[in-house]
């Protein structure tokens, strides 16, 4: 895993995020977050409450009217390069190359964040050897059941070894028993010193498997603490109430 600073700064710094889309919806109103390093993190929050715009804010992918996002100090716009490469993302949309292998998938992203080519090919055997994947190297992407694109996807974001992983309902549309194998190995990264933020509409997932939680709606961060602190906060006897009892109006 590439070596972030370890004098206390934190992983995410996210203040007063801020962005409105040119049709007028305001996906962001001043989101504010702050990730210490090594944590796991939940973001939840119905769907259109801004989880993904503020992820994709983080990456670059959009750019937000006002507010700052700093990846271990360093800033996400002025310093794109280098915060980017402390960042892997694995998207909620399926976005693989079908034209390609899975083996040529995985080499080809290595290589956007300057991985060496024969240092690539020996990370692409080790993950996809980690997601049973070996068996498929040589299968282009859309010949795959959807179960194995998502194996494709979370091994593509962690060819470049990042420090901070986006997980963003990275169990959509999985079997269960993917899901554990998937859970397992989310909390081996994390034990491993790995920065983790999840998205999920599994709130039994985000119990499972986070450290903190962050619920997100309206475009604002509504509440924030560890399950515990939360269900104590609230009452509640799972994350589940809590959530019902936060954001209960945008809950089925």
């Amino acid at each position: 895993m590439s070596s972030p600073p370890a004098n206390g700064v934190p992983a995410l710094k996210i203040d007063d995020l801020r962005k409105t889309y040119s049709n007028g919806v305001s996906a962001l109103d001043g989101v504010s977050l702050e990730v210490e390093a090594g944590k796991f993190v939940g973001l939840l929050g119905p769907n259109g409450a801004g989880k993904t715009t503020l992820i994709n804010s983080v990456v670059s992918l959009a750019r937000p009217d006002s507010g700052t996002v700093e990846v271990y100090g360093k800033d996400a716009f002025r310093e794109f390069r280098e915060a980017r490469r402390m960042i892997g993302v694995s998207p909620q949309e399926i976005n693989l190359d079908k034209f390609l292998t899975v083996r040529e998938v995985l080499i080809f992203h290595a290589g956007y964040y300057g991985v060496p080519k024969n240092k690539a090919k020996v990370r692409a055997e080790e993950l996809m050897a980690r997601f049973e994947l070996t068996e498929k190297r040589d299968q282009r992407t859309n010949t795959l059941s959807g179960g194995m694109k998502r194996r494709v996807m979370f091994a593509r974001a962690l060819m470049h070894d990042p420090a901070v992983l986006f997980l963003d309902e990275p169990t959509a549309g999985v079997d269960v028993e993917l899901r554990y194998s998937l859970w397992g190995f989310v909390r081996e990264l994390n034990r491993g010193g790995m920065t983790i933020l999840l998205t999920t509409h599994y709130l039994e997932e985000a119990e499972a498997l986070c450290d903190e939680i962050a619920l997100i709606d309206g475009g604002r961060i509504v509440d924030q603490g560890s399950s515990d602190e939360l269900k104590e906060r609230y009452g509640a006897g799972n994350v589940e109430e809590v959530y019902m009892k936060v954001i209960g109006h945008a809950a089925h």
